[in-house]
């Protein structure tokens, strides 16, 4: 995306105060997973299977859930690297976790069975699939809900209560910064991931009293095989408004998204512009400390001028391609 050097230098202004802020005021203490148990969906490849690595690392039991089992054994192994001690439990469960409740709920049940309640859920299955809007098929709109929605709810509605009744436990649900607003290309993919932050505000405000914290990860594009899929489908509008943001290492995400959930805070986002795109998606997000929200009151309102920019450029893009296609097809025609 193009800025104006005098945008880039207040967006860096205020990246750099909302850090001091975050650095010297708001630091939260983070909680200990070491010999806790720990369920990772989608945790075959991509940012679940470095998740779970990073939750390996800090001591973790860890059960990771996919539908591929042949991914899964290989993740295992993976994780087996990282092991810090001989008692540690590292398992895998093959399951459709978008499918029937009863079947996602009994083996949930099972895991627990073998290594313990499960203290944090960190729900990272998810797929995308692109297209205009009436170009995506049915089909594929009711597998993106499945997938992206019903997994995270089928497995949260599981553990949820039982967090509750402990006075203790994490949810992470991942999300994406589609969820902050709609592209271009990106109709029912982003529609399931705006259901992923309703379901994650509402579970979080109902479950703060109960002990339980919410993570709400809103990551941007990231190089995993997820992305090398969605790729194949996005209109070539879609692939300019977002490939100027670049990708990120699912490494990196993994290590934010775990760190925010182990602190409390309800957002994890990285780098500048997810910040920003977060932050005038967002008003109503509940971000965590009266500094923090200062901060945010003191300058969205220049900000939107920037997403009024955003705009501007994300519509020039779509008009210029409309513009070629049209001169294509008379050439077509001729």
């Amino acid at each position: 995306m193009e800025f104006s050097w005098d945008i880039i230098v207040s967006l860096g202004l205020v990246v750099l105060a909302h850090s001091i802020v975050y650095v010297f005021v708001m630091k939260k203490r983070a909680k200990s997973i070491d010999g806790r148990h720990v369920v990772v969906t989608g945790g075959s490849s991509g940012i679940g299977v470095c998740l779970a690595m990073e939750c390996v690392t800090k001591g973790a039991h860890v059960t990771i859930i996919a539908r591929d089992e042949k991914r899964l054994k290989a993740a295992v192994d993976q994780l087996e690297l990282v092991r810090q001690r001989a008692d540690q439990k590292i398992q895998y469960r093959s399951l459709d976790i978008g499918g029937d409740y009863e079947e996602v709920a009994r083996v949930l049940a099972e895991t627990e069975e073998t290594v313990g309640p499960i203290y944090a859920l960190l729900n990272c299955a998810g797929m995308a699939i692109c297209g205009v809007f009436e170009e995506v098929s049915v089909r594929d709109v009711h597998k993106l809900m499945n997938v992206n929605f019903f997994g995270s709810y089928n497995c949260t509605r599981h553990v949820l209560p039982k967090m509750k009744r402990a006075r203790e436990g994490i949810i992470v649900i991942t999300s994406s910064q589609a969820a902050m607003f709609g592209i271009y290309g990106y109709g029912p993919y982003a529609a399931s991931k705006y259901a992923l932050r309703a379901m994650a505000e509402t579970i979080a405000m109902e479950s703060r009293e109960h002990g339980v914290s919410v993570t709400l990860a809103l990551p941007c594009d990231t190089n995993t095989p997820g992305f090398e899929e969605e790729e194949k489908s996005k209109p070539r509008e879609t692939k300019i408004i977002s490939g100027g943001g670049g990708l990120l290492k699912p490494e990196d995400m993994a290590k934010a998204i775990l760190q925010d959930a182990l602190k409390g805070n309800f957002i994890s986002t990285v780098g500048a512009e997810s910040w920003l795109i977060t932050m005038l998606g967002g008003g109503l997000l509940p971000w965590d400390g009266f500094f923090t929200n200062l901060l945010h009151a003191l300058v969205i309102g220049p900000l939107r001028l920037v997403g009024y920019g955003l705009h501007k450029y994300f519509n020039s893009i779509i008009r210029k391609c409309a513009k070629e296609d049209r001169a294509g097809d008379k050439v077509e025609s001729k």
